[in-house]
């Protein structure tokens, strides 16, 4: 079963525009979805997560300006784990995050964006995220 980690800035209401929409949606009886505030506000070990090798993708949430997670998108790079960033149509994105990001992905609102994960995850989009001999650049 395919490890998910999901990053994302606190600046939103992630629990409702995220959280819930995911774990709604089915995927966690598919996945192992790990959410680092579903039950705590503490910080969550993402790298310790990532260096393990037990982290299969890195999903983010970019919408929204975050120094915490472009740290963590460091990390999941450092370590090789996949990264594919989403952001909501009209959102302002910093440039760095192609830099580290294997994939970014536009949605349009909640359902759109459980769309396109589910493509990305079952490999509908024809991108191979999940390749382990996949060189960073």
């Amino acid at each position: 079963m395919k490890t998910i980690y999901f990053g994302h800035s606190r600046s939103y209401d992630y629990q409702n525009e995220l959280y819930r929409p995911v774990r709604e949606s089915g995927l966690n009886k598919k996945y192992n979805i790990i959410f680092p505030h579903e039950k705590s506000q503490e910080l969550y070990d993402s790298k310790g997560l990532f260096q393990s090798g037990k982290c299969d993708l890195f999903a983010t949430e970019v919408s929204y300006l975050s120094t915490g997670l472009g740290i963590e998108m460091g990390w999941a790079n450092l370590f090789n784990v996949p990264i594919v960033g989403f952001y909501k149509k009209g959102a302002k994105l910093s440039h760095s995050i192609g830099a580290v990001a294997d994939k970014i992905i536009e949605y349009e609102d909640k359902e759109d964006l459980i769309n396109k994960l589910k493509q990305i995850l079952s490999g509908q989009d024809k991108t191979d995220i999940f390749k382990t001999d996949k060189a960073k650049q």
